[in-house]
């Protein structure tokens, strides 16, 4: 019986889909040092992210260059400041 029933279709996070971006990344190099850097500063510092809040804008900014994930202004992404997003070199 279900006629009734509605079918729900799923739609992609906003701000990407973390796993399977790092598949893609691991492939093409996209964003990968930036993961890793983010990834060994959160070691390094046992895992508290207030030390790491630069590799986390340079790994997001990396993300949004490349169509990972919908562009933010940083202030919306939690990081304080001027709002304006840090242009990658």
């Amino acid at each position: 019986m279900n006629a009734g029933r509605k079918t729900l279709r799923p739609k992609p996070p906003d701000k990407g889909s973390f796993p399977l971006d790092h598949e893609v990344c691991s492939s093409t190099g996209e964003c990968k040092r930036y993961m890793v850097e983010y990834m060994q500063c959160l070691k390094q510092k046992k895992r508290d992210n207030h030390e790491c809040r630069e590799e986390s804008r340079q790994y997001l900014q990396c993300r949004m260059d490349r169509g990972l994930m919908k562009v933010e202004d940083f202030s919306k992404l939690g990081f304080s400041g001027d709002g304006t997003q840090k242009q990658q070199q």
